[in-house]
Parts: structure tokens; sequence; C-alpha cells
């Protein structure tokens, strides 16, 4: 391509200040540099978490930035020492990722890679310590290490999964993050047998994920746990049998959960990032085999209490972070699941709109309509 080398200019949202709209502006994307990748982003999709940054609260704000991490493109060139992807590759940039050689890359249990683990803070690349985009010759932060507001964005390789050319990158972007995160939550950690019983808490896009995954499992009850009733008709598409609203009621819902199931679920999985939601998702599990899996993220001051008991009477408790996928090692197998249509992604994508209308996506998730927002950069 005639652009290998060179800088680019394209489009970009970029986030000046927190709580403001994005602003479309002209920007200059750097060539990759040692062990990076440029992508040229055709879909991406908003996730809370962009929201979350964008509105800078209980963090250290940091702009301008480009946000954005939900995303699928086409690699435009890479830099030296790439040897794994070359232009033309298919691929989802991910937020956390997979340098291949340190302790946890090297193990099989876990997927927080020392190098590439999500950091929230860094706002540059790891090469250099400098950022790839610039307006007029001022840095603009990263988000992520991925940045997907952008017509073209540079990754660490290591953050970039090659998946099947085939797949819809409108329909898979959404893998890159939250749809990943929940489906394997439940088919990765808690590991429902099939017939088992699962509770969900928090029905939000990353909740019903959870929910496909224990559909996919072959779950026979799958209980949706959530203080918002509007949420439960839709909920019935992935999967989802029963409802409890915890404000219907006068005792613990772990307490209505366990009436309803003799003794309690077999597995849950927890994604509200609420420390009672927490609670109640562990102490809701049967004693003697339940699993309680957590997903979502706590505030910084919460502490998680229960009695030792609980522990001791055999039910496991489990954290889990993107759900237990390796980027660049399995998500191109959940990919396949897509294509072999045992994971359904388009019930997921509920709005869409172009690239000139991202502030619109913002809008429609701060209102809570819907799940996932895919915005088309081409647009």
């Amino acid at each position: 391509m005639s652009s290998v080398g060179q800088v680019i200019r394209c489009k970009a949202a970029v986030a000046w200040e927190s709580g403001k709209p994005l602003s479309i502006e002209e920007v200059e994307v750097a060539p990759p540099q040692k062990d990076e990748v440029r992508i040229k982003i055709l879909f991406t999709s908003l996730c809370h978490t962009d929201v979350y940054f964008w509105d800078a609260k209980g963090q250290n704000p940091l702009f301008p930035r480009i946000l954005g991490h939900e995303a699928g493109g086409i690699v435009e060139s890479v830099g030296e020492g790439v040897t794994d992807l070359e232009p033309g590759d298919h691929v989802l940039p991910i937020f956390t990722g997979e340098c291949k050689e340190c302790a946890h890359c090297l193990s099989e249990e876990s997927n927080m890679c020392d190098l590439l683990r999500i950091n929230t803070d860094r706002g540059e690349m790891i090469h250099d310590g400098k950022s790839r985009f610039s307006i007029n010759g001022k840095p603009i932060y990263h988000f992520l290490g991925t940045s997907t507001f952008s017509e073209y964005t540079v990754v660490h390789v290591g953050q970039v999964a090659k998946i099947n050319p085939d797949a819809p990158l409108d329909k898979v972007c959404v893998l890159s993050c939250g749809m990943s995160t929940g489906f394997g939550a439940t088919v990765n950690v808690a590991k429902p047998k099939k017939g088992q019983s699962v509770a969900i808490f928090g029905l939000g896009a990353v909740g019903l994920a959870a929910a496909e995954g224990a559909r996919v499992s072959g779950a026979s009850r799958i209980i949706g746990v959530d203080l918002n009733p509007s949420r439960f008709e839709q909920a019935k598409k992935f999967g989802v049998t029963e409802f409890v609203n915890p404000k219907d009621h006068d005792k613990p819902v772990q307490e209505v959960i366990a009436e309803m199931t003799g003794g309690g679920v077999d597995r849950s999985v927890e994604c509200t990032g609420s420390i009672q939601a927490m609670i109640s998702a562990f102490e809701c599990v049967h004693d003697g085999w339940g699993v309680a899996v957590l997903v979502g993220v706590p505030n910084k001051d919460d502490a998680f209490k229960t009695h030792p008991v609980n522990l001791l009477n055999e039910r496991t408790l489990k954290g889990t972070f993107f759900g237990n996928y390796k980027p660049r090692t399995d998500i191109p197998a959940v990919v396949e699941r897509y294509m072999n249509q045992e994971l359904e992604l388009d019930k997921f994508i509920t709005h869409s709109v172009p690239f000139s209308e991202i502030n619109k996506a913002f809008e429609l998730m701060l209102a809570g309509e819907g799940l996932r927002c895919v915005i088309r950069m081409d647009a």
C-alpha cells in the first residue's frame, strides 16, 4: 500500500474534555513502530467502559484522547518484528493483550499478560512512551492501547487477534470486549453442565452474553436477576427462563433463589459490579457443588463479606477477566463459534450509526436504550 511507512491523515472522534460530545477531527496517525500494527478500522461499537472514561468520574482524567476498544478492521501495515500479521489480515483489536512470553501467557490457567494487561491510565505506546496520534503536532492520547474511534489506529501486535476473513466485521467486532467477557465467564469459568441451573445477575450486554453462554451449555433453567423489569422481555431471546427482581421481595434475593431451586442454583454469574449482587450471587449457589463467578468491577472501597461457613460448605467463588480468553490464542475460535452458528451475535446489536453520528451512540447508552450500537466508520 502507498501509505506504508507514511503518516496517514484521517478522521477520528476526539474527546477533548470529560463529558463533552466527541469532536470529529482530522488527525495524523504515525506509522507503526517495533511490535506494532496499523489497522484500518471498519466497524467499532460503544461499551460502557468508553462512557465511564469519557465521563472521567472516579479515575484519572486523561485528555485529549481517542476512545474506543470494541472493533474490527484490516491490517494496513506492520512495524519491525511483526511476523504473524501482514497487510490485509482481518483483525479484532483487544483492550488487553498476550505477549506469549511472560509467566501468565505461558500458563494455561491465566490470560493476565504482564506486559499488555489492561492499563486505563496509559495514554502512550509501550515501545517508546509516545502517542501515534497528533493534531498539528500536538499528541492525542491513546485509550486501552486500541483507540478505535479513529479511521486508522496503531496497536501493539499482542493486542490484535487475527480472525477468519469471511467473518462479518460488523457483527464479530462486539467479541473484542463485552460479549467475550460474559460468554467466557460462563463457558470457561462457571462451566455449567447440561441440565444445570444458572443465575445471571445483571441483564445488560455482558450479563446477556453470560446467559448466552448458559444457553449454549445446555442449562435447563437460566434465572435472570435485575432491578429493571423492562429488561426481562429482551432477556428471553438469550435463553433466560425466569426472572427475579430483588425489589419485589422482602427477603434477600439469595434466599428467594434458594427457595425457587430447592437449595440454590448450580452456577451463578455476577455482571453488575454491585457488591451486594456479588455477595448474593455467591450465597445463592447450592452447597456441595455450587460455583459463583464474579465479572462486574466493584468500587475501589468495596469489601466482599460472607460467612466462611458458606465456603466450608463447598461452595466455590471465582473471578474472571475477559472471560479467561487469551486474546490472540482464543478469540479466533470464538469467532468460529459464531461462524458455525453455535453463538448468536446479531441479537446483541440493537443500533447502528454512521461515524459522523458517534455521539448518538453515547446518547443511546446513557438513556439505557439497546445493548450494542455499531458505528460504521465509512459512513
